[in-house]
């Protein structure tokens, strides 16, 4: 569904990306771990338009988007969350999701007089929907409180209620259980495990919580150095020896 072409990215003399390759596969919850610098982030950056590729290539769904605008690959049903959430904290729950869907024609000044009934209709529609998806993270008790005043792990089930809301193809995840408890963690997991298996949703997640990982992602992709340093299995990365010894630490021997 994606796949990664000897793509190149340098600030400067730093190459935070050095012919990296990879690919994800339609339907797998894919896992993408490393080192701090290892330029997994960098990598997200490059495939969703935020950064350009100095060389490489980048397909999604048989299409190159490699230098492509953010909303232009948005438009491609491509999502990414961030490591720092970046809900609209003075709106309500509800609100932030409300405001994902593209295209709507209330977008446009002049349709509020012209196409009025088509805009309330198309509203009633959103709200509805994001009434059933804020269910399903099970955030429907704050639906009218402000985003800015969720606690961190709620806003990451915010973050995943907002991409459902892009009826997106693929979700880009970076860090989605850093800073949340075992509880919240528990049940994003979940969730992201019932859109991979009730929707079809294809996922990539950037991670640092092994435990998530393991237990989550199959295959799981290893960063080192801006490339790729091995894929496999849950179980054959935790029996991969330079693996174990660069990231895992001693806890899975």
């Amino acid at each position: 569904m994606l796949e990664i072409k000897d793509v190149h990215k340098s600030f400067g003399g730093l190459k935070a990306i050095d012919g990296c390759s990879l690919s994800v596969k339609q339907g797998s919850i894919t896992g993408l771990i490393g080192p701090n610098g290892a330029g997994k982030t960098t990598l997200f950056n490059v495939i969703t338009g935020h950064y350009k590729p100095d060389e490489g290539s980048i397909v999604f769904e048989d299409q190159e988007i490699g230098g492509l605008a953010p909303h232009q690959i948005f438009g491609k049903k491509l999502y990414r969350t961030f490591q720092i959430t970046r809900e609209f904290a003075q709106m309500s729950v509800l609100e932030n999701l409300m405001i994902m869907p593209a295209g709507q024609i209330g977008e446009k000044f002049w349709n509020t007089w012209f196409k009025l009934k088509g805009i309330k209709q198309q509203e009633a529609e959103n709200k509805d929907k994001a009434l059933e998806v804020l269910e399903f993270v099970e955030l429907i008790d704050l639906k009218n409180e402000y985003a800015g005043s969720l606690s961190g792990g709620q806003k990451k089930l915010l973050e995943l209620a907002r991409s459902m809301m892009a009826d997106p193809e693929m979700v880009l995840l970076d860090e989605p259980g850093a800073g949340i408890n075992p509880t919240l963690m528990k049940k994003l997991m979940y969730n992201i495990q019932t859109l991979r298996d009730q929707k079809g949703l294809t996922f990539l997640l950037i991670e640092h919580d092994m435990d998530l990982v393991m237990n989550l992602c199959d295959p799981v992709i290893v960063m080192s150095e801006g490339k790729k340093l091995a894929e496999g299995t849950a179980e054959e990365i935790k029996c991969n020896e330079q693996v174990l010894e660069a990231y895992l630490g001693g806890q899975y021997r």
